[in-house]
């Protein structure tokens, strides 16, 4: 598959099977990943792969944030959010966390780390497609919850760019809708 189909035919897979990924096969997304761009070849990126009993890890910080954030919940109420948060661990067979730590380089600019551990993660995900996998990226409030960092052992200023849910497809993705580039495009000639 060239490069422009991977682009056009990627999709993100939000269902996919329980059968385990070849860890060879991780690892050829994680080389492809690092071979993104950095200003100042920075390379801000790490990653934490998590399956099988591992993705516990990050269904306890699923449930630590939650925790945090309903303080007035309490007893069963409670014990059934937290297990419905640590569920979210298990959706696939395995979680790539990404993980932005930025460069102490004076020149590096925060916004430029977080947009190479971004392209890492698109590297990532078109690697994922054109070896047969489905990945959803997922983010949101707990992933950026200081208390994330701490259940990975990671620095203040480090940032989860992204949770990668790999595994075999289990759905066909609808087609989606792209705007025109020509439409999204200003020529200065």
């Amino acid at each position: 598959m060239n490069i422009e189909e991977a682009i056009r035919t990627r999709r993100t897979i939000g269902r996919v099977k329980q059968d385990p990924v070849d860890r060879a096969l991780i690892e050829r997304l994680l080389d492809a990943a690092v071979w993104a761009p950095s200003h100042f070849n920075t390379q801000p990126w790490s990653f934490i792969v998590m399956s099988g009993e591992g993705r516990a890890r990050l269904g306890e910080g699923y449930a630590r944030v939650a925790a945090s954030l309903v303080p007035e919940l309490s007893g069963q109420e409670l014990e059934d959010r937290l297990a419905k948060e640590r569920t979210k661990a298990y959706r696939s067979p395995v979680v790539i966390a990404a993980v932005c730590s930025p460069s102490d380089d004076p020149r590096a600019v925060l916004s430029e780390e977080l947009a190479a551990a971004q392209a890492a993660v698109q590297n990532l995900l078109l690697a994922a497609h054109a070896n047969g996998l489905g990945a959803i990226w997922r983010s949101g409030d707990p992933m950026y919850n200081p208390i994330m960092n701490e259940t990975f052992g990671l620095a203040p200023q480090d940032q989860i760019v992204g949770l990668i849910y790999l595994g075999y497809p289990d759905m066909t993705p609808p087609e989606p809708k792209r705007i025109p580039a020509t439409a999204k495009t200003v020529w200065l000639v």
